[in-house]
């Protein structure tokens, strides 16, 4: 379909047209559940009705045992018996003919099964009893016997037996014959409908469709721009509803989050900003305090608070209490702590953030007109400038402090310090200068002894001019602090307007592949089996699968540049093989050069080096984002991939601090659009792309070259770009080969698994189409997979699609699998008789989470050899160290890719 270039609509109108062939099967279809409603309308004659006269059938058997032993007991007369003895041997024949007919209705069985022990019983001590105590003439054991009610109370438990069991089958009967109903109603309207309108029900239904996944798409767009209308305010509050449940819900939901951290992102700055203009022209330490808890608590929700100020008396350090906020008691709060005491003392020690939750409800009371209360939630931060802690702050309130309120506090920390510290100068410039008028005036009263205080006076002026010098430095460095700020809300606003710009572009970029896995996904869903071939069915799947990477190569260039921007991305130095480079770069861009009809080269210099110690998979990122920049922005001429050592005055100027190591040269060059020189420096900076509107011609989100700058940062290396409008580019990438794998030496051993698990990461650069030899068929064949076969695993997930892929790819090696749904049901799965081999364990689940269910399985259950693997989205380096602090054996990131899971999986039940 891709040949002919169709839109949305004429595809889906295909599709119908394939339909309205199809509906002729239906006439077919609707003959043959026309029998099956016949047979069902046969059954139900056959079987219900026969259920029902055999249960009226045992009811009247039973009355005629009542009734016969009413007559014997009254009359005497032995005839009266025959109803009870006819009765007593037609109701076993009755109940055993019902109890077959209900083979079919489990439930049925059991109920008929609880009338059976009651109708023996009220035989046994009844029926039986009164006979034979009649004959004796006993009329004192039937007078008894009628007195304790014995056979009444089992008669009427059998008779509100037999009417529930009536009622029931009455029930399925009724419920039958409903479907019977709705059965026939339904086949009547497919056979009148498919005849008058086929046609017109056909293409209604795919105008229909055609308009509701169109408009559905506009609607997402519509608002995504409204909300980055770059001509108006940005509403970061605004947010996307979206009625669907599908992936466009997914995706309002991702745009949602990330206008919700944007917001909590201006909130921290707009808070920043008005907390450090408090500052200005408070010139008394106690002032300042005050002002900054009475503007800081009610920012954090804070309902208690009390800032400590740093004091050094002889030979130890205090922290007094300076400024409060709320405080009712006076007398209740402690004035001083020493270092290392209380909890505001070993903040000051420690130099970091106290969280406390849950506070005793004796700890303190915050007391209004109307009542008091007590604070639940308690945070104690120091405030350090230069590693040096100035004050300790205290907050109490009724509700948790938020991750935005922390950071707050941390971003202050610096600022109120420095603040304090200038405001103690500022006082002790003044102390300093009050005590000169001081001397002044004893000077002047004093006059006799000006020649004996003169050289006193000359030092104490010098000290006077340091202390006046001192101050000017630190007005100017105030002053410089209020332009740093005023150029950082310039940028500030300069970024939200880029990545305003990011989100319109980033619904185009997830629009496109969103676009063909609906349409395809719902084509294959509506499938009716016959009407597509394998091969088509196939080409589907991989559509799909490709823009489902197409939307986690996104997913990922967005985490790279939070990593890169957070300082938690890491480089791991190895051995990389230069020679190997060429060949990969053309198995991956030939078949793209041939599409576009380019020329594609790569020439290696002779000396060049075979082996570089860097990192390799960032590396080859850097340069397939480059190639695929080339590929997209040329549309005729040829690209070329050059790699040499690079010259030595451009290393030298560009790398100063490399001198004398080897630096090799990657150089791009295409012959495509070029870029403007008033572009070049931006196309570096993340969310920017040299037409970066919704309406540009070419796609993407404008990281790609952000990403290549801060890799090649991190590599050590420089990345320069030479380019002329309408004449090609030419990207040139500087890396030096590292003399020490730095990266590697300070790190603790890992697991031997990681071994594998890096050969299988590393394959990853390759996106090679699945052949034969990978099929389950072959692969399951093969000695390794062999390993798997009649393991035992548990699975533990609360995702059911997580779940389903899983238990599918698993099961297909021949793995057992048993699924838990959290924490808790895998503890009681693994204390049962059943054994496992090993445990792949999610971790956020409901009831009880991954960390709790580990730690649990190692300590309350002992299995300390048992394998388990943590399954987390996480992709912090410290996620991986808290799963192994938790009791994982290993550990994997979602989304997971199967093999490399096999592959660690292997490891871990080989050993």
């Amino acid at each position: 379909m891709k040949a002919f270039h169709l839109n949305i609509q004429a595809k889906i109108f295909i599709v119908y047209v394939l339909i309205v062939a199809c509906l002729g099967i239906s006439l077919v279809i609707v003959n043959h559940a026309m029998k099956d409603l016949q047979a069902e309308i046969e059954f139900i004659s056959n079987h219900d009705m026969t259920v029902h006269e055999l249960t009226s059938q045992v009811q009247k058997n039973i009355l005629d045992m009542e009734t016969g032993i009413r007559g014997y007991v009254i009359t005497g007369d032995e005839q009266y018996l025959e109803p009870y003895e006819i009765g007593s041997r037609s109701w076993q024949d009755n109940y055993s003919k019902l109890y077959t007919l209900l083979a079919d209705n489990p439930g049925q069985q059991r109920n008929l099964e609880q009338i059976r022990p009651l109708i023996l019983s009220w035989i046994a001590n009844t029926g039986e009893y009164v006979v034979q105590k009649k004959r004796e003439d006993n009329q004192e054991a039937l007078q008894h016997h009628f007195e304790q009610h014995t056979g009444k109370k089992i008669m009427d438990q059998l008779r509100t037996q037999l009417d529930s069991f009536l009622v029931d089958e009455k029930r399925v009967t009724a419920e039958r014959i409903e479907g019977l109903n709705q059965s026939n109603e339904k086949v009547l309207y497919i056979w009148y409908a498919i005849i008058a309108f086929v046609t017109i029900i056909t293409f209604a239904l795919s105008l229909f469709l055609s308009r509701s996944i169109v408009s559905t798409i506009k609607k997402v767009v519509k608002t995504i721009r409204e909300i980055t209308d770059s001509s108006s305010h940005v509403d970061l509050t605004a947010r996307i509803e979206v009625q669907t449940k599908d992936e466009l819900q997914d995706l309002a939901y991702a745009t949602n989050d990330l206008l919700g951290s944007l917001e909590r992102q201006s909130w921290i700055q707009k808070s920043l900003t008005e907390i450090s203009t408090i500052y200005q022209g408070i010139t008394d330490i106690h002032t300042l305090a005050k002002a900054f808890v009475s503007r800081l608590a009610p920012k954090l929700g804070a309902a208690y608070g009390i800032v400590y100020l740093r004091k050094n008396h002889s030979v130890e350090t205090v922290f007094i209490r300076v400024a409060d906020y709320a405080l009712a008691n006076q007398e209740n709060a402690t004035d001083s702590f020493r270092l290392g005491e209380g909890l505001v003392g070993q903040c000051a020690v420690d130099k970091r953030i106290f969280l406390i939750d849950h506070l005793p409800e004796d700890y303190i009371k915050v007391t209004s007109g109307l009542g008091e209360a007590t604070p639940r939630h308690l945070v104690v931060a120091p405030i350090m400038v230069e590693g040096r802690v100035e004050a300790v702050v205290e907050l109490a309130a009724f509700h948790p402090f938020e991750a935005s309120h922390l950071t707050l506090l941390d971003l202050l920390q610096e600022k109120f310090g420095q603040a304090i510290v200038n405001v103690l100068g500022r006082m002790e410039v003044e102390r300093l200068l009050g005590e000169s008028q001081v001397m002044t005036e004893e000077l002047q009263a004093q006059s006799e002894e000006l020649q004996v205080q003169q050289e006193q006076l000359r030092m104490t002026n010098e000290f006077l001019e340091e202390q006046n010098l001192f101050a000017q430095q630190r007005a100017t460095e105030l002053q410089k602090a209020r332009d740093e700020l005023a150029d950082y809300a310039r940028k500030l606003q300069e970024s939200s307007q880029y990545k305003s710009e990011f989100l319109a572009n980033m619904s185009h970029e997830l629009r496109t592949p969103l676009n063909s896995i609906l349409i395809l996904s719902q084509m294959l869903m509506e499938n009716d089996q016959a009407d597509q071939e394998e091969s088509e069915v196939g080409e589907y799947s991989r559509v799909i699968y490709t823009a489902g990477q197409d939307l986690l190569r996104l997913i990922d260039d967005i985490l790279d540049l939070s990593k890169i921007e957070a300082g938690k991305m890491e480089i791991m130095m190895e051995e990389v093989n230069v020679s190997e480079i060429p060949q990969l770069m053309q198995s991956i861009f030939d078949p793209m050069a041939v599409k576009k009809q380019l020329a594609f080269e790569v020439h290696v210099h002779p000396d060049t080096p075979d082996v570089m110690l860097t990192d390799g998979q960032r590396l080859l990122q850097v340069l397939k984002n480059l190639l695929s920049n080339a590929c997209k922005f040329t549309e005729q001429g040829r690209i070329t991939l050059r790699i040499e050592p690079a010259n030595p005055a451009s290393a030298r100027e560009l790398l100063p601090e490399l001198e004398g190591e080897t630096v090799l040269a990657f150089s791009v060059t295409d012959t495509g659009i070029g870029i403007p020189v008033d572009k070049q420096e931006l196309i570096f900076e993340a969310f920017q792309q040299v037409d970066g509107t919704t309406n540009r011609q070419f796609g993407g989100t404008g990281l790609g070259l952000s990403i290549c700058r801060e890799f090649t940062r991190l590599l050590g290396g420089a990345i320069l770009v030479e380019s002329e409008l309408n004449h090609g580019s030419t990207f040139t990438l500087y890396i030096p080969s590292r003399r020490e794998n730095t990266h590697q030496a300070g790190q603790v051993p890992e697991l031997l698994a990681e071994k594998e698990v890096a050969v299988a990461k590393s394959s990853v650069i390759r996106e090679q189409e699945p052949t034969e030899a990978d099929t389950p068929n072959s692969a399951t064949s093969t000695s390794e997979d062999r390993l798997f076969q009649e393991k035992g695993v548990l699975l533990v997930d609360d995702d059911a699609r997580n779940v389903y892929a899983l238990v599918t790819a698993l099961e297909r090696k021949g793995i057992r699998v048993e699924v838990a749904e959290n924490g808790k049901q895998a503890l009681e799965i693994l204390q049962g008789d059943q054994e496992y081999d090993l445990v792949l364990m999610d971790i956020m689940m409901p009831i009880m989470n991954g960390y709790e269910a580990m730690k649990a399985i190692r300590e309350e259950l002992g299995m300390d050899e048992l394998p388990i693997i943590a399954l987390t989205a996480k992709a912090m380096r410290q996620e991986r160290e808290k799963c192994l602090e938790a009791g994982a054996s290993d550990y994997i990131m979602k989304p997971v890719n199967i093999d490399q899971l096999l592959s660690l999986m292997r490891v871990w039940l080989t050993k």
